[in-house]
């Protein structure tokens, strides 16, 4: 079999995933990506001074740290296409709040919902591919999802740009994620049926005593009772060990997005030299999206991971020696394409690896926790480059955030052989461990 003809059906599966997945994924990201930048410029015009605009942006993550784990508790019972409908509308209810919000404190609650759906909406489209998408292809399948959402949050703001010059009005911006949400929702829900055109969940292959064995399709099942906080419980070996590893990734990742600006500030280039060095590093992320899921898929999970952290890692402390030299600029230009390089390869890395480690029978509470874990680790990094800058100083924070994530590789190079192994050619029932697994137990 010809490698084109053995990439055929891969295509075909994951073209058929467009209407429920990859296709509101990408409009979600679309609209989010436009309103972004221009919700501290909005909360100024209503009042704000610096400081509370930077909160009031913020209130987007923890809106969706927030929100993971009500997620996972909603997916669990409703499904994940109900789940997704219903994020959308009060993301909905949320666009038109900020859109007439009249005080600060609306816009603020307003961005904050907008968050706690954004949560759902990921839950609901991990836990759906967790249980749907064959292991033999599940990387590609969810570094392809990363990379829909990252074209929506690539594009956006350019997308938010016109639309400014044409109305010059923050406003059409929001009304432009309205949009987006009401195709969103209208894809979701009288979009084709995604289990009618796949067919039958994948069986799941494993080996018993040399011998290979099939056992039944995985789907989810809702089981009463089933609790976030029990699951969470029952799977803290894996999230303290192999999620905490998992949030150091996210920590780097934030990390490059709030220090590559901060950089360009402190070597004195102007805003549109940023701009553009940023802009590069974010097309050079966005290039690698599939070619990480490849490398999963055909190598292993650590083959994406380790040189991921790797890189950033190395991208961080390399800018940090590099301070004090003769040409900042160029340097800088060329560590900001390292870590584009970087981030990119790890694409879609916490989504496959949250699903390998999931429940089978019902993913959904578990991810809700593994989300909550690694969007901490995000959350975190811009507060510990703040402290050690104020403290010490911007050189200081990159090289230790850098040494932050060569401990985190160390994470990955401990835990995922032992909670991913390479060999396994599906997870196996009994659990990451070899032994009885009890995570799908009712709690």
């Amino acid at each position: 079999m010809g490698a084109s003809d053995e990439n055929e059906p891969i295509r075909r599966v994951l073209w058929r995933l467009a209407p429920m997945i990859y296709g509101p994924t990408t409009l979600f990201g679309l609209g989010e990506g436009a309103v972004i930048p221009l919700i501290p410029v909005i909360a100024a015009e209503l009042g704000a001074d610096v400081a509370t605009s930077a909160l009031v942006a913020a209130a987007l993550v923890v809106g969706q740290l927030c929100g993971n784990l009500p997620a996972g508790w909603a997916v669990a019972r409703i499904g994940e296409r109900a789940t997704m409908i219903i994020a959308g509308l009060l993301a909905l209810v949320g666009v038109g709040a900020m859109a007439f919000a009249p005080v600060l404190g609306v816009f603020a609650a307003s961005v904050f919902l907008i968050g706690i759906c954004a949560a759902a909406f990921g839950v609901a489209r991990h836990a759906f591919m967790t249980t749907r998408v064959p292991l033999t292809f599940r990387a590609r399948a969810l570094s392809l999802l990363g990379g829909s959402f990252r074209l929506g949050m690539f594009v956006g703001p350019f997308i938010a740009a016109a639309l400014l010059w044409a109305f010059g009005d923050e406003h059409a911006t929001i009304w432009f994620f309205g949009v987006c949400l009401v195709a969103m929702i209208a894809l979701v829900a009288f979009g084709p049926e995604p289990e009618k055109r796949l067919g039958p969940p994948p069986a799941i292959a494993r080996t018993v005593e040399g011998e290979a064995i099939t056992t039944a399709p995985v789907r989810t099942r809702r089981v009463p009772g089933t609790g976030v906080v029990r699951t969470a419980w029952r799977n803290r070996d894996v999230l303290a060990r192999l999620g905490v590893a998992a949030a150091s990734l996210s920590a780097l990742r934030s990390t490059r997005q709030v220090l590559l600006p901060l950089w360009g500030v402190a070597i004195g280039l102007d805003g549109s030299t940023i701009a553009l060095v940023v802009g590069v590093s974010g097309a050079i992320d966005f290039a690698l999206f599939y070619a990480s899921g490849q490398v999963m898929d055909r190598f292993g999970r650590l083959w994406a991971a380790l040189p991921a952290m790797l890189l950033m890692s190395a991208g961080l402390i390399a800018l940090a020696l590099t301070s004090a030299s003769a040409q900042p600029e160029l340097w800088f230009a060329l560590f900001a394409a390292v870590l584009g390089v970087g981030n990119g390869l790890s694409s879609g890395i916490l989504l496959t690896l949250g699903a390998d480690v999931a429940p089978t029978a019902n993913p959904a509470p578990f991810l809700g926790s593994w989300r909550t874990l690694t969007d901490a680790g995000g959350a975190a990094a811009p507060l510990l480059v703040s402290g050690i800058t104020a403290v010490a100083s911007l050189p200081v924070a990159a090289g230790v955030m850098g040494v932050f994530g060569l401990v985190g590789a160390l994470g990955f190079i401990r835990w995922v052989p032992r909670f991913v192994p390479r060999t396994r050619i599906s997870r196996d029932p009994e659990g990451p461990d070899g032994g009885p697994d009890d995570r799908d137990d009712p709690a």
